[in-house]
């Protein structure tokens, strides 16, 4: 029997329904959000105040840092005000609105990843005309196609959803996910789950075919240099990338092209957890400890800080 006319809210079951656990988790999340904000914004305000950071790959860094900022604040205020409160409840409305913005944040994020990963070939094997081919309207239209590209991927089977009557409440997740929410539905969703799948193939295998051939086209150009030193040179500028490039990949793999049975939801969560709050922690620590050049601009615009606080 459907009985859709009453679900108006879900239930955001978490990611434990021990108490004592439930605060370590809430302590965990809290400072990794807390860093993750602080470290994201930091990276933000250097690029856009630094005038040596007016480059590409800074330009690039910039729309990530904001990529990732909004995709954990997306998710982890929300289940902390959860944990604070015990309300559980989601209003239908607000699902709808947390999984869109996740979902066309989390494509942009791999879009913009892939186009990274460009204006690193570019840097390095095509270095005499960099300034050229990366210049700023360029690098403005790339963003514009990330962004248009993660909403013409996600629209499609975010539609369709829009139509579904729900016959269960219960979310099995700590936010709005896909996944669970068509488990909730008395709908035909064989069409819909079949366009997830289109649609995270299309991210995840164009995206990665172009990390790819960017990165073959890289390490030959590098093991061409002539001597040690220039090898190592040219691999420091692009290894924090790659580091990324492997986080985001292997979590966004496991998460939505990987078949999840019942006994594997738990582990799912934790995965989820690792994408949504963990690494956007981790990202703006392995961008800004491996460049010299944001820790020079981190340090001077610290001083000028000081200095203006003691002028004043």
């Amino acid at each position: 029997m459907r009985n859709h006319s009453s679900i108006t809210t879900f239930i955001i079951l978490g990611l434990t329904n021990d108490p004592q656990l439930e605060i370590v988790v809430f302590i965990f999340l809290f400072f990794t959000y807390l860093f993750s904000v602080l470290g994201n914004l930091t990276i933000i305000v250097l690029i856009l105040v630094d005038p040596h950071l007016k480059t590409a790959m800074y330009f690039f860094l910039q729309n990530f840092s904001f990529l990732e900022l909004s995709l954990t604040t997306a998710c982890v205020p929300a289940y902390l005000h959860t944990i604070l409160s015990g309300d559980k409840t989601i209003s239908i409305k607000s699902c709808f609105i947390q999984i869109a913005f996740i979902d066309i944040v989390g494509a942009t994020d791999f879009f913009l990843l892939a186009v990274m990963s460009y204006d690193r070939y570019v840097a390095i094997c095509k270095p005499l005309h960099y300034v050229t081919i990366m210049n700023r309207r360029v690098c403005r239209n790339l963003i514009i196609c990330c962004w248009a590209s993660g909403v013409l991927v996600i629209s499609p089977p975010l539609g369709l959803g829009l139509n579904l009557e729900f016959c269960g409440s219960v979310i099995n997740h700590y936010y709005c996910d896909a996944s669970p929410l068509l488990k909730n539905s008395c709908s035909d969703t064989w069409i819909i789950e079949q366009l997830v799948i289109v649609s995270a193939v299309l991210i995840f295998i164009l995206t990665l075919v172009c990390v790819a051939v960017s990165y073959i086209s890289i390490i030959r150009m590098i093991l061409r240099l002539p001597s040690v030193q220039q090898r190592k040179k040219a691999f420091s500028t692009c290894s924090s990338h790659l580091i990324v490039v492997s986080i985001s990949y292997s979590g966004g793999i496991f998460m939505y092209i990987k078949p999840s049975a019942k006994d594997e939801v738990d582990m799912n969560k934790v995965v989820s957890l690792l994408t949504i709050s963990v690494a956007p922690f981790l990202n703006p620590f392995i961008y800004t400890l491996r460049n010299k050049q944001v820790k020079q601009s981190f340090h001077n615009t610290l001083k000028r800080f000081a200095f203006f606080s003691k002028k004043h």
